[in-house]
């Protein structure tokens, strides 16, 4: 066991009793979800998608709901952004709905990063928000990750100064999987949010396998200059719906909504309604999850590669090759994984499958380390 997973073996070991019934949920379950359908094409391991489309609910919603298609999103918006308001526990002038937690991503990048304002990020990190504020004349501090491979918030303090505008924080990170101490991050909140907008990006949170592990959203609440932002795209596999949304205090919400451009759709809006209901699948998600995760490690284990236990859906690991030659070696096999995440060239970020999916990437591991 690697120093990175070991750290975290009681913290897996000792998941609350509700995760622990899931992985003893009904198998007939998953006949009510339907797989990706591509048949003799590539396993895709590469994007971080659900590999399962949506329960029956879902689709008959999305069936019953096409008349709508010929009426604007903002008719029917005002519902879902209730139910968002009242999962997270604010009022609805706090929710900001977007084409994905992407373009919330973009949003946030070009209100705070035009025009020469500083954005300090981690490296390697989820590129989305900064590169979209660098081609509106962003400078993007980059801060590396510290020997555990998390948030090093001490050096991204140090990177404060007048110019900067936004620090953004992938928490749980995109490409390692690994999160900040809550209440490291809390102090660096309380502490910083004066000094430039504090954005926590927490598409991967439903993962989270540290107990009561706190969303920023609760500082949020608290007033404090916080941007959070979600998804509908991993745990509640819409991906390709296109739905997410902000959470932040009225006023940097407002400022946000006047950013969002392509907004989403009507299928989006109702899909995400009963993706809210559908208890049975996010709890579906996220045992298939931890059991795809337990499959990738025991073959890293097996290969003796380092890896990082991930709080996300997906595993980073040390391959000891250049990413770019095991990923064409691994598509010769008919299975895709994660691009490169400079500076670590030599890790391999691997999306959770499908059980058939981990035993395909298991069998053209092994092969290509040998």
């Amino acid at each position: 066991m690697n120093q990175f997973n070991r750290r975290n073996w009681l913290k897996t070991a000792g998941l609350s009793s509700g995760l622990i019934l899931l992985s003893g949920l009904d198998t007939s379950a998953a006949e009510r979800y339907t797989i990706d359908p591509i048949i003799n094409g590539p396993i895709k391991l590469n994007a971080n998608e659900n590999p399962f489309s949506p329960s029956v609910n879902i689709q008959k919603v999305l069936t019953n709901n096409f008349d709508l298609t010929c009426r604007y999103p903002f008719r029917i918006l005002s519902d879902l952004v209730q139910m968002i308001a009242d999962k997270e526990g604010v009022s609805k002038d706090h929710v900001v709905v977007t084409g994905g937690s992407t373009e919330g991503l973009k949003a946030a990048g070009l209100i705070y990063g035009r025009d020469g304002g500083e954005i300090i990020a981690a490296n390697p990190t989820y590129q989305a928000l900064l590169t979209y504020a660098k081609t509106f004349g962003a400078e993007i501090q980059r801060v590396g990750l510290n020997d555990r491979l998390e948030h090093d918030l001490e050096a991204m303090a140090a990177r404060i100064n007048k110019n900067t505008k936004l620090i953004f924080i992938c928490n749980p990170n995109n490409p390692t999987g690994t999160i900040v101490d809550s209440g490291e991050l809390k102090d660096f909140c309380y502490n910083h949010d004066q000094q430039a907008v504090i954005f926590s990006d927490e598409a991967y949170y439903d993962f989270i396998t540290e107990p009561d592990y706190p969303s920023m959203v609760e500082l949020v609440k608290e007033g404090r200059n916080i941007i959070v932002s979600k998804t509908f795209s991993k745990v509640y596999g819409l991906a390709g719906l296109r739905v997410g949304y902000l959470i932040a205090k009225p006023e940097i919400a407002g400022k946000l909504k006047k950013a969002v451009m392509a907004n989403t759709n009507v299928f989006a809006i109702v899909a995400a309604q009963e993706a809210l209901r559908d208890d049975e699948f996010y709890k579906f998600t996220i045992a298939k999850n931890k059991e795809a995760k337990d499959h990738i490690y025991k073959v890293l284990d097996a290969l003796n590669l380092n890896y990082v236990h991930s709080h996300g859906n997906f595993v980073f690991f040390e391959s000891g090759k250049p990413i770019r030659e095991l990923m064409k070696s691994m598509a010769k096999e008919n299975v895709l994984i994660g691009r490169p995440f400079p500076p670590m060239d030599q890790w391999a970020r691997i999306s959770t499958g499908t059980i058939d999916d981990m035993k395909q990437f298991s069998e053209a591991l092994i092969k290509v380390m040998a």
